[in-house]
């Protein structure tokens, strides 16, 4: 019987299980590693080539008439009936039952049993539109010809936890990329030294469902929203320590960089699929570059103390109720003013709209924090030639009802409420559609959240049923795969 031998390899050499490269990085926690690459760091041999930013700029489906967005999110849900949708027949009604005529087949939430609670707001028409404005808007209403008011959106959510997370990612259910991501993810931005996505709150409370709101949820988590703060210090840890020069905070960069991306180039990934931690892995790697980047652009962006008096007091940054606000409307004009995409603002963090009992005292408060602030900015954006390449959106997660609760205040509206649009080649001065008279169904012209959402991407020109991503298997768009722009707002 022949037996045959392995072949061995030549005399004097033998194959190494791993290189010597390898057993550095393998060996004494990969210190060795560390070492080596401080001495090669300036070998032009072994430089990496700089990976393409995910976030750089793409061109448009069409002709855009917006750049940028401004998203003023009232949350806790404003009331139409007291702010911009007047309805003479709740007051005419108010004590009594609201008839059977406005009741749908079947009753939600019971509030039908509730009397109707009047409004006591004083009305007026604003502008030569004459469009309506309540009392409680008194800077707003100065705009008002600046302004397409909406007054038939409709939503899912009867719940603060669902409505704000429909208005920000299309549905009900937790779980999917914000407006704000697809808006990223479809156009990039115009500076790679700020971010494309920016979110401030006004308060220490928590939005509902928090990060959630502008996080990316099966899409690649370097399109998530940026959150900064909206005191005196809007970002935090922004500049290094005085003794590390620009030449070593670049070098620890770059080679932090070259180790996570030789990690990352160990799992390669094919679109919409997931290797737990590598997406957190790939944004975290930009997230470095970004924040190298901001150190030279973002201490500018964000000095307010730049603004003249007259442009801070037109915030209203001087006054106690409206100075937090301000601040962030400011801060939002000199971000988008610098190419930053898409710009959220919360006024009312923590349900703050929201008014089951005491609505009088509860708007008036909230209405008085926010009305100055907003309109400076839609002046302000309008007297520096900008409020034609930026989309201001308001409103809430809803509205609320014609009927009372607990006496003194109105429950959740999501059948009919009013947002407002301004700017972004919007035609301003005009009414978009109704409610019934009774202010609690949206009748005419119906713009379900979807429609919204399809139709601010209109107007920064991107076809939402383009914006395409794939996870497992199946194509996912912005708007669940539903909505119409509604194209007649810009006229």
């Amino acid at each position: 019987m022949t037996m045959t031998m392995p072949s061995l390899p030549p005399c004097g050499r033998i194959d190494p299980v791993f290189s010597r490269r390898d057993l550095l990085r393998k060996s004494g926690t990969g210190f060795g590693a560390l070492a080596l690459s401080y001495l090669l760091r300036d070998d032009v041999l072994l430089a990496q080539p700089a990976a393409p930013n995910p976030l750089r700029a793409r061109p448009q489906h069409f002709a855009a008439k917006a750049k940028s967005v401004i998203f003023c999110f009232m949350e806790g849900g404003p009331s139409s009936l007291d702010t911009f949708d007047p309805k003479p027949l709740v007051n005419r009604l108010a004590g009594q039952r609201i008839p059977d005529s406005f009741r749908p087949v079947i009753t939600p939430m019971g509030e039908f049993y509730s009397p109707i609670l009047a409004s006591r707001r004083r009305w007026a028409r604003h502008g030569q539109s004459g469009l309506w404005a309540s009392d409680w808007l008194p800077n707003i209403a100065t705009c008002m010809d600046d302004i397409a008011v909406i007054r038939s959106c409709w939503a899912n959510g009867l719940n603060h936890s669902n409505g704000v997370s429909q208005m920000n990612t299309g549905s009900i259910v937790g779980g999917r990329p914000s407006l704000g991501c697809w808006v990223t993810y479809g156009l990039g931005t115009e500076n790679e030294n700020l971010p494309a996505f920016v979110v401030m709150q006004d308060n220490a409370a928590s939005v509902n469902n928090g990060a959630r709101n502008w996080g990316t949820g099966f899409m690649p988590a370097v399109y998530q929203g940026t959150r900064i703060n909206a005191t005196t210090e809007p970002i935090n840890y922004l500049n290094p320590p005085p003794q590390v020069s620009p030449e070593q905070q670049r070098g620890r960069l770059d080679l932090l960089n070259q180790l996570n991306r030789e990690h990352l180039g160990r799992y390669p990934q094919s679109p919409g699929t997931a290797v737990p931690g590598l997406a957190e892995l790939e944004a975290r790697i930009n997230s470095y570059e970004l924040a190298y980047r901001m150190q030279a652009e973002a201490p500018e962006a964000v000095d307010l103390a730049l603004e003249t008096a007259e442009t801070q007091d037109l915030y209203g940054m001087n006054e106690r109720e409206t100075a937090t606000y301000g601040r962030m409307c400011l801060l939002g004009r000199r971000l988008v003013e610098r190419g930053v995409r898409f710009v959220q603002l919360y006024h009312g963090s923590g349900s703050k709209w929201d008014a089951h009992r005491g609505i009088e005292r509860n708007h008036a408060d909230n209405c008085r924090g926010s009305d100055k602030p907003i309109a400076g900015l839609l002046k302000d954006l309008k007297r520096r030639g900008l409020l034609e390449s930026t989309l201001v959106i308001w409103g809430g997660e809803f509205g609320r009802t014609p009927q009372s609760e607990q006496g003194d205040g109105r429950d959740h509206n999501p059948y009919g409420f009013t947002m407002w649009m301004a700017g972004g080649g919007v035609k301003g001065g005009q009414v978009i559609g109704s409610t019934d008279e009774m202010g609690l169904h949206a009748v005419e012209d119906r713009l379900h959240v979807h429609d919204l959402h399809a139709t601010i991407m209109h107007i920064l020109g991107l076809d939402h049923t383009r914006v395409l991503y794939r996870h497992q298997g199946r194509p996912e768009r912005a708007t669940v795969n539903e909505g119409e722009a509604y194209t007649r707002i810009t006229g």
